[in-house]
């Protein structure tokens, strides 16, 4: 990718008036950031949801790329990675949501797109208990090859961060404000050893501040990167009920540890299990077995069996995906499909219905042979 390409891409996400979902669709119509910027404004005015207003709007803020420039210098400068939502780096699972980022940006090692993700969030200020199910749960992970997500806030996140790296594994803080600073500041150590064992990403510039309307617009890359959501300990309506929220709208396997009836930090998550929003675990095995991730034998590819019924061309396609695969998660089929999630659980659906395709816990799917 060249500078002058990432330059456009990062100047697409300083259009104002233009939003993560208006930015792809025109990317999809104009074919790349470049030539969006070099499009006339009768072409843009053509492209659906824009308008003359906004055409105008485009055409006129071309002195944004000034400002696109001294980004990629920072970036540059700091060993930084700008992951434009088509760079293959770019999290796929987070890809399939449709206001994922156009733009985020990355320091660190880890792979973003690791066979298993894991966010784990929950309340700045945790008791005693709290902290042990979250010391406990990392504990018990260690070893298996997961990803591990979080804020770096205060509390839960900070714990299952530090427990994340002292056990060895990958974890990835998710920030609020752009990566010349570390919010809050007492967790710059952890955050530098971050960057050499896991990584710390965003999608705001360098020089924002961690204001509170930003800690929304974090909670969804949380969200939207995992393959499961675990919320330890929170208060009745806690920044990670948001999170959770934004976890089920993306068909996330959302799961929570029970508290003591009446314990204002365990409110929050005996209401997402009453409400079943989340599923009651008490250890990581519970996680492991939900997500059908505790198989321990390798599984052997598959060999493809002639089918007797006549399949739609999207139902061949996902069909097909499992050809060398014995499982593959529902993401996992809307990465190779190239489907919205929507459409493939109405295909896994009907599939289930011919006998076709078996599901399996932690939103998995297997072809029946």
């Amino acid at each position: 990718m060249s500078a002058g390409e990432i330059t456009y891409q990062i100047g697409l996400t300083l259009l104002e008036g233009i939003g993560d979902v208006l930015a792809k669709n025109l990317i999809a119509y104009c074919g790349s950031a470049e030539q969006l910027f070099k499009a006339r404004r009768s072409h843009l005015e053509r492209i659906p949801g824009i308008g003359p207003i906004l055409a105008e709007k485009i055409s006129s803020q071309k002195d944004i790329l000034k400002r696109a420039e001294e980004e990629l210098k920072f970036i540059d400068n700091h060993g930084i990675q700008a992951l434009f939502f088509t760079n293959e780096k770019y999290p796929r699972r987070l890809r399939q949501c449709h206001d994922s980022p156009v733009m985020l940006y990355y320091k660190g090692n880890a792979d973003l797109n690791a066979e298993k993700v894991v966010a784990v969030v929950g309340t700045r200020t945790p008791t005693a208990y709290g902290r042990m199910q979250t010391e406990k749960l990392l504990a018990e992970l260690a070893g298996t090859g997961i990803l591990i997500v979080s804020g770096l806030a205060y509390g839960i996140d900070y714990t299952a961060h530090k427990c994340a790296y002292d056990h060895g594994m990958n974890t990835v803080g998710v920030m609020a404000h752009g990566l010349d600073r570390i919010y809050p500041p007492m967790h710059a150590h952890l955050a530098d050893c971050m960057t050499r064992q896991g990584g710390l990403l965003t999608d705001f510039m360098s020089g924002t501040k961690p204001d509170k309307e930003n800690f929304p617009e974090r909670n969804r890359i949380v969200a939207g990167m995992c393959d499961a959501l675990v919320v330890v300990e929170s208060k009745r309506g806690g920044g990670s009920l948001i999170t959770s929220t934004i976890a089920n709208s993306y068909n996330k396997d959302v799961f929570a540890f029970p508290g003591r009836a009446g314990d204002v930090t365990s409110e929050g998550c005996n209401g997402l299990i009453k409400s079943n929003k989340a599923a009651m675990i008490e250890s990581a095995a519970d996680l492991l077995y939900m997500m059908n991730w505790n198989e321990s034998e390798k599984k052997k590819p598959s060999q493809q069996i002639p089918l007797m019924l006549d399949l739609r061309e999207d139902e061949q396609m996902v069909v097909d995906a499992f050809q060398s695969h014995e499982q593959l998660h529902i993401d996992e089929l809307c990465y190779v499909t190239g489907y919205p999630v929507s459409k493939v659980s109405t295909i896994l659906l009907g599939l289930e219905f011919s006998n076709l395709v078996k599901a399996l816990p932690g939103k998995m799917f297997k072809l029946v042979r």
